[in-house]
Parts: structure tokens; C-alpha cells; sequence
């Protein structure tokens, strides 16, 4: 879950886009932005939010904006699924934007001497195998670049979210192997970061959330930051079903006491948390920071952190996070001071906070931002309207099976089978579809299930066409064989 979106979102993504074509943008706002030198006024950033939130549909958003050591505004905007609005201390999960969270934890152990930094994951953590001898190989630094080796396609993911701790998980992962030696490559694995957890529980002595409070939470002033559900429960995300919002509970894999992905925090909290990254009063010294941000030799992915590039110069570093329910993406300008953190309890097909993280940094550049288009009512519209289509053709196929089947009674056997083909391919690309958004995925495990959320209107559209053709194609087969057997 890096930048833009996840690997699984930018993949179902690009079949959305396939039937929704442009997306009408929202109409151009002049912005109050500052002058060179001057500060972001948070009556802009209101005025900016409130214009996102009419294009997109979006139903609820936090954010924060920083500069420097101060934080210049919190807000929310929207509403959560039971209908509260959305304010600056609303409970959101923020998915992968652990991970910075999680390497900070790390990096204060490393800072203690309790950990090193190059030192082996094997050597520093009892418990620690897999069914892999290059494994012995991995430090502590390849977990936190993502260059282990570990993958999604040569470690079981789905058997490993059945872990009730991490200790279990661990344990789980000995039969797991690498995708690469350990340094070579990177892959965007999440085990990474829940090994990372586990080695700061062995190091610190304390379980991985109670040091997190200890050592990353209260030394920032994050009160209503926690890993623990049990502590903070925030509302069910929402998922867009062809326009409509509905509730649902958030798949579990990435929750409580997750290092890859369980925070739950709050705008108002993110906003103390980037002014450490933007000012000071982190809880480690800048060379410690610096290192975080470095990239590795293989990739630009750092420690939870990656470089983005802005229209007008410069760089951001961001992190994104994307669950089934929730988004969220952070980031900060290292040449300006400016932090952003921008959170949403809805997700969909097309991301909302990364064009609006975009758009408050250019913003606070002085310059006039680009218009968010409503790419989700977009896709939500032409899916509807296909599946509509779908099932319109299939009863048309249904009901006209008994003429196509007389006009066929002379062909061959092999002819008429031949002209199923085009009504079954529906029914063939369903069947793959997990699959092929896998293969989409750089391997990235997907399952039925997960395509059940964010992307459900694909997936019921693209069932509606399975439906459609493999209905027409068995009333063909039995029209066929009833007009062969009675000519």
C-alpha cells in the first residue's frame, strides 16, 4: 500500500476505467493562496474541502496541515455510516501509513542500541525461519526498504491473517519462502513490517502496542492514537454499490496490533504527528530521520516512506493506506515544512485522498490546484448502466434460444458449439477474475472475498455478464438438443 493507491485498487481500477470513460471534473475554483512566503489559510483549505466533497461524493474526510512545528488546521468533513459528522478527532484506520509508524518504533530501538539496524532479523529474533536458507540473510533495514525478498507470491498471506498474535505469526511464516535474495530486489509485502513489529516486541520487552504508546504515541501527544480496537473502535468504513454508500465492517488481516497496517488515530493526533517530521519534537535525531527517509540501493521506497514528485517542483514524501473500508495517505515537503495527512472513511473504486493530498500541497505552493474529478460517480454510472445491459441481453438470449437454435439445426455439432464461445467469455473472464486482478497486481494475493468490497460494482457487473451469458448459452444448449431430437 504505497502512493497513489494499492496495487489491488490500481488494478480493478484500470477495468473501471475501461467503462467509465472521462469523469466530468469539478468546475475550477480560484483559491486564496498564499504569497511567497506566506502561510495556508485554513479558510482555503476549508473552501477547497468543501469542493472536493461535492465532486467526489466522498462520505466522510479528515485532514491535517502542518508547517513546521505548528499545526495550521484539522478539520472533517462528511459524516461516518451511522450518520455523525466527521470531525478533526473522528476515528479513522489509516491502513499502511502504520508502516512509518511501525519503522519510527524500530528506529528508536536502533537508537538504544537495542536493535541493529544491519544486523540479521535470524540473529536478533528467536522464533525467526522460513523454509528458505537466504532468509538467515535478512536485516533489519531489509525489512523496513522492503527488500527482504518476501512476497506475497511465495509466503501463504491468507494463512498468516489467521493470527491471533504476532508470536503465532511468526511461527506461521516458517513455511514461507523468498521471491528474491535478500537486497536485490523490492516487493511491497506487508509481512515485512509484521516481522519488524514482532522484532520490537522481543527487544523492547513489551508488547508491540504498549511500546508504541511508550515510545511514538505520548512522547508526540497522540492521546487518541492506539492499535488496539478494544481502545478505540471507530465506526464501519463504507463502500460505494453504483453510487450508494453502504456500511460495512472492515476485513480482518490488517487490525489489531497489525505493524503493517493497525493504527487508528484521528486528524487532530496526524497533525501532531507530521509536525514531527516538519519541525521537531521527534523522538529521534535527525540523522535517525534522515535515515528513515533514505531510499534503498534497489528502490526508492524508504522506511514507510517514498518520494512523489510535484507539478511545481520539488518532492513529497508520502505513504498511502488502503484498506476495504478506509483510505489514507500522508505526506510532507521537505523544502516548504508542509505536512499533510488526509483521511477518508469511504473507499471505492478510485481513490479519493491521494488527488486531494496533491491538491493541498499545491495549495500550499501558491498555486492553484487541479480540479478533482468525479471519477467514482463516473464509474459507479457506466457500471450500473452495464449491468443493466447485461441482463437485458441475457434474457433477449434466453428468449430468442429456440429460433437460434433452429437456424442451427443443419450445422455441425462442432460449428454450433463454436458460436457459444462469445456468449460464455463473460462466464470465463468471471471465473478468472480474481486471477487476472492478481497478475494485475505484481502477484499480490487477492481473493473472492476482498473483490467483494471496494470493487463491487465490478464484480457485479462483471457477474451480471457471467450470469447473462451462461444463462443464454444452457437455454441454447437445451433448445439445440430438443430440436435435433425432434426434428
Amino acid at each position: 500500500m504505497r502512493k497513489k493507491t494499492t496495487a489491488l485498487a490500481a488494478a480493478v481500477a484500470i477495468a473501471a476505467a475501461a467503462v467509465s470513460g472521462a469523469a466530468p471534473a469539478l468546475a475550477r475554483t480560484a483559491y486564496d493562496v498564499p504569497g511567497p512566503g506566506g502561510e495556508l489559510a485554513p479558510e482555503t483549505i476549508d473552501a477547497y474541502l468543501g469542493d472536493v466533497m461535492d465532486a467526489t461524493g466522498q462520505p466522510g474526510m479528515a485532514v491535517a496541515v502542518t508547517r513546521g512545528d505548528d499545526i495550521v488546521h484539522t478539520a472533517g468533513y462528511g459524516h461516518d455510516s451511522a450518520g455523525a459528522p466527521v470531525t478533526a478527532e473522528t476515528p479513522m484506520r489509516i491502513a499502511s501509513v502504520t508502516k512509518s509508524f511501525t519503522a519510527m518504533a524500530v528506529m528508536t530501538l536502533v537508537r538504544d542500541g537495542r536493535i541493529d539496524l544491519d544486523g540479521t532479523v535470524a540473529g536478533q529474533l528467536p522464533g525467526f525461519a522460513m523454509d528458505d536458507p537466504r532468509s538467515d540473510e535478512v536485516t533489519v533495514r531489509h525489512l523496513l526498504n522492503q527488500t527482504s525478498g518476501f512476497s506475497d507470491t511465495t509466503i501463504d498471506v491468507e494463512a498468516l491473517r489467521d493470527a491471533s498474535s504476532l508470536t503465532e505469526y511468526m511461527s506461521l511464516l516458517e513455511a514461507g519462502s523468498l521471491a528474491a535474495d535478500p537486497g536485490t530486489d523490492h516487493r511491497y509485502c506487508n509481512v515485512n513490517f509484521e516481522v519488524a513489529a514482532r522484532l520490537v516486541e522481543v527487544a523492547s520487552g513489551r508488547p508491540f502496542d504498549a511500546y508504541m504508546r511508550e515510545a511514538v504515541f505520548d512522547p508526540l501527544g497522540m492521546a487518541r492514537t492506539t492499535l488496539d480496537e478494544a481502545e478505540i473502535a471507530p465506526a464501519d468504513g463504507l463502500n460505494s454499490l453504483y453510487g450508494l454508500w453502504i456500511p460495512r465492517a472492515e476485513m480482518p488481516g490488517f487490525r489489531t496490533f497489525s505493524g503493517a497496517g493497525g493504527v487508528i488515530t484521528d486528524a487532530a493526533d496526524m497533525g501532531r504527528w507530521l509536525t514531527a517530521h516538519t519541525g521537531g519534537g521527534a523522538p529521534l535525531d535527525r540523522d535517525l530521520l534522515d535515515t528513515m527517509y533514505a531510499p534503498s540501493d534497489v528502490d526508492d521506497y524508504a522506511m514507510g516512506w517514498s518520494p512523489e514528485p510535484l507539478a511545481g517542483g520539488g518532492e513529497l514524501m508520502v505513504h498511502s493506506g488502503n484498506l476495504f473500508t478506509y483510505s489514507a495517505i500522508q505526506g510532507f515537503s521537505p523544502e516548504t515544512g508542509y505536512g499533510f495527512a488526509v483521511l477518508t472513511n469511504g473507499a471505492a473504486l478510485t481513490d479519493a485522498t491521494y488527488p486531494v493530498l496533491l491538491g493541498l500541497a499545491a495549495l500550499s505552493e501558491g498555486r492553484q490546484p487541479e480540479a478533482p474529478g468525479s471519477g467514482r460517480a463516473a464509474a459507479d454510472a457506466a457500471l450500473a448502466a452495464a449491468a443493466v445491459a447485461a441482463i437485458g441481453l441475457g434474457a433477449v438470449g434466453v428468449a430468442r434460444s429456440r429460433r437460434w437454435a433452429l437456424q442451427r439445426a443443419g450445422r455441425p455439432a462442432w460449428l454450433t458449439a463454436l458460436r457459444m464461445v462469445p456468449v460464455l467469455l463473460p462466464v470465463a473472464l468471471f471465473a478468472l477474475y480474481p486471477t487476472a486482478v492478481e497478475a494485475l497486481s505484481n502477484g499480490r494475493e487477492v481473493t473472492w472475498e476482498q473483490m467483494t468490497y471496494f470493487p463491487l460494482p465490478l464484480t457485479l457487473t462483471l457477474g451480471a455478464a457471467s450470469a447473462a451469458g451462461l444463462a443464454t448459452a444452457c437455454s441454447r444448449v437445451v433448445r439445440t438438443a430438443r430440436v435435433r431430437s425432434h426434428p
